[in-house]
């Protein structure tokens, strides 16, 4: 997600994108534990989208 993504969307639209985001990354982390994941490299994305919506939001 982009910062021009997130500019547009209102504050409950993100904070909704974020609990979203973060139930995704405990899921993954469960499967993964359990070895169903088959792209690590979605867990990166997700965590990265979470911080730039956090940082988004702080300023």
């Amino acid at each position: 997600m982009k910062i021009k993504e997130l500019q547009q969307k209102s504050r409950k639209e993100l904070e909704k994108i974020l609990s979203d985001n973060r139930e995704k990354l405990r899921q993954l982390r469960f499967d993964l534990a359990g070895g169903k994941v088959k792209n690590i490299r979605e867990i990166r994305k997700i965590k990265k989208d979470a911080a730039r919506i956090l940082t988004y939001l702080v300023k």
